[in-house]
């Protein structure tokens, strides 16, 4: 265990050197640490923040560092990971000093939360945030309460929090922990945050077959149809995979986009355009599975990586070079969050490299990088890119 309970997690910051070179800037246990910031036994950690979008991508300074308010900037947001407590065998309510028992709607003092009561020692509350939340379990257990029923997850399980009433429980004794994308969005009907339009939600083809070593990434999607109601509205594969031929066991699987941010409060909107980069001011959530580099070392070239960027929405991403150091080196004026969810994997930069594991971050700020899977199973990546700015 880290200091004050929680454990510690790996993050690498990546920039670019005075000649544009990237390069890691910030390597070992990402430092803002809260260790009781939601009672006992229940911390969270800071990883990034921003406070404008597009996001600032120059600089050396930690904005892991930097403080907002939650549920975060109004124009911005962050990254972090919760740490939640479990449910002890013996748990009492009668000596639960957390209990707070449900209650009518209240609004946070300084806005853009509401809550309704219900934390206990192993749950928080029951709340509402004007965000998009892109929510990973880690390890451990986690159950999403909606006022439609309850959701349970397994790690490396996504939930899309579209401004939804919801709460989190640990109803074994182990806990676990979550990571959290919050995006700030606009309730365009006050505190209310219904979904707005018509957006057909996206199924998976039920024709589609992943590729043999690529886990489907689950998306559980969830948002308020009604005042004060959320509900479930989407649970299973992502409905947008793309692969590529060079790569066999590649595959890339959209879970969310952001038009803009304020983020918008829709059903869905994987019916956007599919590309590597987010829309302008918005954000794109992949998760990726990179097979081993040596089932299509030497078998790839300029014409393969060129077919795949484009296939990818994103033929200008790719800064192919016969002399780089991997063909799949790529370049986007993004903040990106890498999260490694399975596996083992090396960032490869300009000008050095570092092997990650599962439960190590990457936060990557407008650099020339590339993936690759030195190992002899399967990597699992998910990949947060935000709209940046020099």
């Amino acid at each position: 265990m880290g200091q004050g309970g929680l454990k510690p997690i790996r993050r690498v910051v990546t920039g670019n050197d005075a000649k544009g070179k990237s390069k890691v800037i910030f390597d070992g246990p990402a430092p803002s640490t809260h260790e009781a910031s939601m009672g006992s036994g229940r911390g969270h950690i800071d990883f990034w923040v921003w406070n404008e979008s597009p996001a600032p991508l120059s600089g050396d300074t930690d904005d892991g560092n930097l403080s907002y308010d939650f549920p975060g900037p109004p124009q911005g947001g962050h990254l972090r990971v919760v740490q939640g407590a479990g449910r002890a065998p013996d748990y009492d309510p009668a000596k639960d000093p957390h209990i707070v028992p449900n209650h009518e709607i209240k609004e946070h003092p300084l806005g853009r939360r509401w809550d309704r009561g219900g934390t206990t020692a192993y749950s928080g509350g029951m709340h509402k945030t004007e965000t998009v939340d892109y929510a990973i379990l880690l390890d451990g257990e986690r159950t999403l309460v909606l006022d439609d029923g309850e959701v349970q997850w397994q790690p490396g399980d996504i939930v899309i929090d579209v401004g939804a009433w919801h709460q989190w429980k640990s109803y074994g004794a182990e806990g676990g922990r979550v990571v959290y994308d919050m995006i700030a969005a606009r309730f365009p009907d006050g505190a209310v945050g219904l979904a707005q339009g018509n957006d057909k939600i996206m199924r998976p083809d039920p024709n589609m077959k992943v590729p043999a070593g690529v886990k489907a990434a689950r998306r559980i999607v969830c948002l308020d149809r009604e005042a004060g109601k959320s509900c479930l509205v989407s649970d299973g594969p992502s409905p947008d995979v793309r692969l590529d031929p060079a790569r066999p066991g590649y595959a890339c699987q959209r879970m969310w986009v952001t038009d803009g941010t304020p983020a918008k409060i829709v059903f869905e909107t994987l019916h956007l355009p599919h590309t590597i980069e987010p829309p302008t001011n918005g954000s794109v959530l992949n998760v990726v599975t990179f097979p081993p580099d040596e089932t299509w070392k030497g078998k790839v070239g300029a014409r393969e990586v060129q077919a795949f960027f484009k296939s990818m929405g994103s033929p200008a991403a790719s800064t192919y070079s016969p002399l780089a150091p991997h063909p799949y080196m790529q370049k986007t004026r993004t903040l990106e969050f890498g999260i490694v969810l399975e596996g083992e994997i090396v960032l490869v930069l300009d000008t050095q490299e570092v092997k990650v594991k599962k439960g190590d971050f990457v936060v990557q700020r407008g650099t020339n990088h590339a993936w690759s899977n030195r190992s002899s199973a399967p990597a699992v990546v998910a990949i947060a890119s935000h709209d940046g700015a020099w």
